[in-house]
This record gives C-alpha cells, sequence and structure tokens, in this order.
C-alpha cells in the first residue's frame, strides 16, 4: 500500500473523523488560512484515483467517503515497513524494539500471554 503523504495523511485524518464530505465541507474544517478549493480537490481526486477515497455524485458535485479505515491503513502501513526494514520478519522487528529498549522484556512476555491467552 501507498504510504500517505503528510497532506493526504491530513486530509484522510479529516475523511476517517467527520465521514463523507463535499470538499467545500473539507475546507471549512481547516483553519484559516485555509487551503485553496483548487488545491483540496486535486488532492482528493489522488486519493481517489489512488483508492483511498470514492465519491458519490450529486447534481454537478462529488462528495467523497473513505474506501479504508484508519485502522486498516495502519495494519497494512506496519505490515509494508516490516516487509521493507525487517525482510518481512516481524520476529526482527520486535528484537529491534527489545534491543533499542522501545519495549521491555517484561512488555513482551505480556505480549506472548495475551497471545496464548487468545489462541486457547
Amino acid at each position: 500500500m501507498k504510504k500517505l503523504t503528510n497532506k493526504e495523511k491530513e486530509i484522510m485524518d479529516l475523511y476517517w473523523k467527520h465521514g463523507p464530505m463535499f470538499v467545500r465541507e473539507l475546507q471549512e474544517h481547516y483553519a484559516e488560512p485555509r487551503p485553496h478549493f483548487n488545491t483540496l480537490s486535486t488532492i482528493v481526486r489522488i486519493l481517489e484515483r489512488e483508492g483511498f477515497l470514492d465519491h458519490k455524485q450529486f447534481g454537478n458535485t462529488y462528495q467523497y467517503y473513505p474506501l479504508i479505515s484508519e485502522a486498516e491503513y495502519g495494519r497494512k502501513s506496519i505490515a509494508g515497513i516490516i516487509k521493507n526494514y525487517f525482510d518481512d520478519s516481524y520476529l526482527s522487528a520486535v528484537s529491534s524494539f527489545v534491543k533499542e529498549e522501545k519495549i521491555s522484556v517484561e512488555e513482551l512476555r505480556e505480549l506472548i500471554n495475551q497471545i496464548e491467552n487468545q489462541q486457547s
């Protein structure tokens, strides 16, 4: 899955939070000075082309809505990072977190217990 740019992520965050919106409604969620309508419209069309958004037509305008949930985007992003940076090994990723003290051994034990309890 393609990684969203900062601006794309910002727009997707608004769609995930507020649901279906027209570009004018999207624009209203920004503080002044708001991004230009055409700028937002261009990014929204890119997000649609890349499969993040779709639209319903109402007369001459489109209401856009997310095709992918924020949770699904997060899962696919993590999977991509592990594939690209840890040779597709979740074990290598977790090991790296332990070595860099991003996760403690105790937290790792707790995670193992949670997994074992789910499999029972």
